[in-house]
């Protein structure tokens, strides 16, 4: 790896930007945690086929810019010769012009480029809390930071405890990571912009662009977005203050940091004619919410939902409904006025925001299970007009191909074991009796464990939350004319619960890295592989890759298996059918 210091490569029009200008001062570095969280595995990506070089590091750099160079007039003497001061701070490898200002990048061992802490909006902090993003303001010189921006705030849930205590309110950055600028081909990459997991309430976006789609020629991105109390709460002076909408805010970061995408990609050596957004559980959903929304349309081209369907099976949460949460939050932390009040949001506003994301989490919520209280799309009336469910059915969600699917063992029931009757009874209402002799439990008799798919909780679960939602996608998205390709997941390779069974994030090992030599389609689906052919052409199929058919009016999808992968059609037809509801 060459260090930053070092020469200084530029692409066209930045001749006038070759100044000795001072890095931005380098955020705390943050090492994305892995490991299980109760009902979350968060899986970081990583390379397993080789090892990562040595991490370069430097002092925190100063803030000061550059002076300017002064015009000389024609008349004016010509100012003594001076040696140049020396810049302060690395300096980059590359330096790419972009809407609010030169952005430095950092030349990996590989030749690729990545730049970190990419702004993409202003921090939204103070009066910007809950409201849309603004565009960042543009700055002079060059902005270079080698370490990742820390993760949007957060409380710690155990498995991500690094990243929360590193966490901050100014959050909103992107990561790029590009193999060519285009300096030589001159040809356009396809790009894909991750959007991360974590149930809207924790994660983050850094280290994802070291996952293995650069070195097979695409431009990768990871973005953040607001999470938890500040990415999602309403509240009724918001929504007065707002037009009639609020809440969703963290919808508005990711259409925000596409927006950025669109109008700067093309110097990264992107095509912004082909960009796919993927992402992994409430990223998942999240995916699938753009797609329904109207504010997100033209600005990518391919969705790959992974574990996360738009509603989670969830009904949709109204406008109301999530005023209230906000007013119960007012009604604890703003004593002197009423907590649905313009001075009850003034005071929420100066809450450090600790207190308030804490807090966050112990609002009643109108569904069963609290830990969903950020995964229940809230129907805004601005990102979302509309219940998800509604726009699909109409064929109104975003007319382009999608890659859709889940594990075999996803997220545990609710309750538990205990939980089984009552849970059957809520979702599937009159067809209850039906769904009991599906799951074999209407005689009373034991029921064994399935050894892929779990036991009868488990599988309850999976194909409420998960399973038939995605199944449920696939078919109305086919039905309004679009391609879709539904799999489902039955390999695990260690993803640290050390079980050997397949669980909520297996497929993360598979997309983020390349095959290690030795394995095989059984123990190594090519799912990385996928990606990055449904990226380039809009069709995960490929040579060398097996047939993965269309969703089509047959039902059908591909089951990654110990065995390897088969071609097979109406996953879990029999309940699925007894549900309605992505």
């Amino acid at each position: 790896m060459r260090h930053a210091a070092t020469g200084l490569a530029l692409v066209p029009l930045l001749a006038l930007m070759v100044l000795p200008v001072a890095a931005q001062e380098t955020p705390a570095h943050q090492t994305p945690a892995q490991g299980p969280n109760g009902r979350y595995h968060a899986v970081v990506p990583g390379v397993t086929s080789r090892p990562l070089p040595p991490i370069v590091t430097t002092p925190p750099a100063d803030r000061t810019l550059a002076e300017p160079i002064a015009q000389q007039s024609l008349d004016a003497p010509p100012p003594p010769e001076t040696t140049p001061p020396e810049p302060v701070g690395p300096r980059p490898d590359i330096v790419v012009p972009t809407t609010s200002g030169g952005l430095g990048g950092e030349k990996l061992w590989d030749g690729s480029y990545a730049f970190k802490a990419v702004p993409f909006a202003r921090p939204p902090v103070g009066d910007l809390r809950w409201r849309a993003p603004e565009s960042p303001r543009p700055w002079q010189g060059v902005r270079y930071v080698k370490d990742s921006a820390p993760a949007c705030l957060q409380v710690s849930y155990g498995w991500q405890k690094e990243m929360a205590d590193a966490s901050s309110e100014d959050c909103l950055y992107l990561e790029v990571r590009t193999p060519d600028l285009g300096l030589r081909s001159g040809t356009k990459l396809p790009v894909m912009v991750f959007i991360h997991g974590g149930a809207n309430r924790a994660g983050g976006g850094a280290g994802t662009i070291m996952a293995g789609f650069a070195p097979k020629g695409v431009v990768i991105v990871s973005l953040q977005y607001r999470l938890g109390v500040f990415g999602f709460l309403s509240h009724p002076a918001l929504t007065q203050e707002q037009g009639g909408a609020s809440g969703n805010y963290a919808l508005m970061d990711q259409i925000k940091a596409l927006e950025w995408v669109r109008d700067n990609i093309a110097g990264f050596g992107g095509d912004p004619g082909n960009v796919t957004i993927f992402g992994h559980s409430a990223g998942a959903q999240d995916v699938g919410l753009l797609l329904a929304s109207p504010m997100a349309k033209g600005l990518f081209h391919k969705a790959i939902s992974e574990s996360g369907p738009p509603q989670f099976g969830l009904p949709p949460r109204s406008l109301a409904e999530n005023e209230a949460m906000g007013v119960e939050l007012a009604r604890r932390y703003s004593m002197n006025a009423a907590p649905d009040s313009a001075e009850a949001l003034a005071d929420l506003r100066r809450t450090p925001a600790v207190t308030l994301q804490a807090a966050a989490d112990k609002l009643p919520v109108p569904i069963d299970d609290d830990s969903f209280i950020w995964l229940q799309a809230v129907v805004d009336g601005k990102v979302l007009l509309r219940a998800p469910q509604d726009v699909f059915l109409a064929g109104e969600a975003a007319h382009v191909p999608l890659i859709i699917g889940v594990s075999a063992q996803e997220l545990g029931l609710h309750g538990g074991k205990d939980a089984i009757y009552s849970a059957i009874f809520k979702a599937f209402g009159i067809n209850r009796f039906k769904a009991m002799r599906f799951y074999r439990i209407d005689t009373g008799n034991k029921v064994k464990a399935d050894p892929v798919l779990g036991d009868t909780a488990m599988q309850l679960s999976t194909d409420v939350m998960m399973r038939c939602p995605a199944n449920w996608t696939a078919a109305h998205m086919t039905a309004a004319g679009t391609s879709a390709w539904l799999y489902h997941l039955g390999v695990d390779h260690g993803t640290g619960h050390g079980d050997g069974l397949v669980h909520h994030g297996s497929e993360l090992q598979f997309v983020m890295n390349p095959r290690p030599t030795g394995e095989g389609d059984a123990t190594w689906p090519p799912l990385l592989d996928y990606w990055v052919r449904f990226a380039k052409t809009g069709n995960p199929n490929g040579p060398g890759l097996p047939d993965w058919p269309r969703y089509g009016n047959d039902k059908a999808y591909i089951d990654f298996t110990t065995r390897g992968p088969f071609a097979r059609k109406a996953l879990r037809g029999p309940v699925c059918a007894l549900l309605d509801t992505p």
